[in-house]
């Protein structure tokens, strides 16, 4: 790690040039000839990154950030906050530490944190942050999780693991046994040294398949934030046998957005129904979730189509995702959409339907933007229809 990078001359240039034209600057001459202009250009890039996803850290005096590929695979601090909410104990090992970001909100609800980083510069890195962030219940301990989870040889309140895709294991299926580490095969020797294991997974990561991974599945987080899909977090608990919940989350600002449901509870298939006077998309997390049956039963609401998972009522009611009122509904035809959508500006979204948007907007001449919003769907009698809404 370089200190250099801390000395007030570079962290006064490394702040000045934050909303630069980056690429631009990286053509200038380096006005530190004793440093690398590559790692001030890093940590320009990587602090401007940092103003969204980890403010805390943007507004700390002194912080030294890593690659741009590890700040990008890091937790945001909203997902890291979250994750601090729902799990405490009075000790914590971080098999994966990486950058730390989870470490620091871990270390707001536990009286023991241990960071593990097997990149000897990147441990370095975080443990100089944890002291700049005054965070004085970390260890930073650079080596394998593993081991340094035996030679510690303590029993643990939590152990989290956040498992990266190894390389070779690209245009496969994504499954946990491709990762680093292999936590299916390391989950027996990991419950040793505690009862309850946090594994955090990439979105892509089948939740079918994971559950036929692992064992001892208590409970599933899918973490969206401004409803994009952003982590999945299994709760695995010692010895519990019993059947798993799956929470899902979107953390809109300050507000979150919750559903939860039983998987594989006995829920009837969804009432069905046609348009009536209001419309209702599920949010991003819970249509990672496939927890549609269970959604229309929970707010009683019919679905358009089984397979659409657009909902509908004629009255207005609270949902996790986005509401809209229905202007009109038609059959999708030639006439139809040359009566209804000529010349129009809209959004445009797709949902068990036949054609793309990109196909749509360029075979009806629909310039994207506005205030009007058209779902091309399925209804219950296998009709494609088009649905007009304003979005409330």
């Amino acid at each position: 790690m370089d200190f250099l990078l801390l000395s007030p001359e570079v962290q006064a240039f490394i702040d000045k040039n934050l909303h630069a034209d980056f690429f631009k600057l990286a053509l200038q001459k380096n006005p530190f000839p004793n440093m690398e202009w590559t790692s001030i250009l890093n940590q320009i890039a990587c602090k401007s990154k940092a103003r969204c996803k980890l403010p805390t850290f943007f507004q700390t005096a002194n912080i030294i950030y890593p690659s741009k590929i590890s700040l990008e695979q890091t937790s945001s601090e909203k997902t890291a906050r979250y994750k601090a909410e729902v799990i405490c104990g009075n000790s914590i090992i971080d098999l994966t530490g990486g950058f730390g970001v989870d470490s620091v909100f871990f270390a707001k609800k536990f009286g023991q944190v241990i960071h593990c980083e097997m990149n000897d510069e990147l441990s370095q890195i975080a443990h100089h942050n944890f002291k700049a962030l005054h965070c004085k219940n970390i260890e930073t301990i650079c080596g394998d999780g593993l081991e340094i989870l035996k030679n510690k040889n303590q029993k643990f309140d939590w152990i989290y693991v956040d498992p990266s895709r190894r390389n070779d294991a690209k245009g496969k299926v994504f499954m946990l046994k491709d990762s680093m580490p292999n936590v299916p095969d390391l989950l027996s020797t990991y419950l040793t040294y505690g009862d309850k294991i946090l594994i955090k997974t990439a979105p892509i990561l089948d939740i079918n398949a994971g559950i036929l991974e692992l064992k001892n599945v208590k409970n599933i987080q899918i973490v969206a934030v401004e409803n994009e899909v952003k982590e999945l977090l299994w709760v695995v608990e010692k010895d519990y046998l019993q059947g798993i919940q799956i929470n899902t989350i979107n953390i809109i600002c300050e507000k979150i957005e919750h559903f939860s449901f039983n998987y594989f509870g006995n829920v009837d298939k969804a009432n069905l129904d046609f348009p009536q006077k209001y419309l209702y998309e599920p949010n991003a997390s819970i249509m990672k979730s496939g927890g549609f049956d269970a959604l229309s039963f929970e707010y009683n609401m019919a679905k358009l189509h089984q397979n659409s998972h657009l909902y509908t009522s004629n009255s207005i009611k609270y949902f996790p995702g986005r509401a809209f009122e229905i202007v009109s509904t038609f059959a999708y035809s030639k006439t139809n959409m040359n009566l209804y959508l000529k010349d129009i500006k809209a959004n445009v979204a797709i949902r068990n339907f036949t054609e793309t948007v990109e196909a749509l907007r360029k075979k009806w001449k629909i310039e994207d933007g506005g205030n009007i919003y058209c779902f091309f769907t399925t209804n219950k009698n296998e009709q494609k229809i088009v649905i007009i809404c304003k979005k409330l």
